[in-house]
């Protein structure tokens, strides 16, 4: 990749944006490469960088296919199933947990 031109952070011309800009309006980077870049200065761990590209090459996003929004749906059902106990919790199982709040606090549900 050649070296591309860097903006300070809200100095970036007309006709570029981020990715998540570019989601903003329907739009994605399409294989484009990386048009320019912004740094946002910070005291600590050097700056923030972000990547532009250009609008006028942006693609439109694909749509979601049927078998795309089964998957999905699949996914999100398999992160609420306890793997403990195996009954669906209501709710999106923590990762810290790794199980539904029954199996990781049994003591305090029996006191409940």
């Amino acid at each position: 990749m050649a070296a591309v031109p860097v903006y300070r952070w809200r100095l970036a011309p007309e006709g570029l944006a981020t990715v998540r800009q570019l989601r903003a309006m329907n739009l994605r980077p399409g294989g484009q490469d990386v048009a320019a870049q912004i740094e946002r200065p910070r005291r600590h761990y050097g700056p923030l960088v972000a990547y532009l590209y250009r609008i006028d090459a942006a693609k439109p996003v694909r749509p979601m296919t049927p078998a795309k929004w089964a998957a999905l749906v699949k996914a999100n059902a398999a992160r609420r199933r306890c793997p403990e106990c195996g009954r669906d919790a209501g709710y999106v199982i923590p990762t810290s947990l790794g199980m539904c709040a029954t199996c990781a606090f049994p003591e305090e549900q029996r006191a409940a």
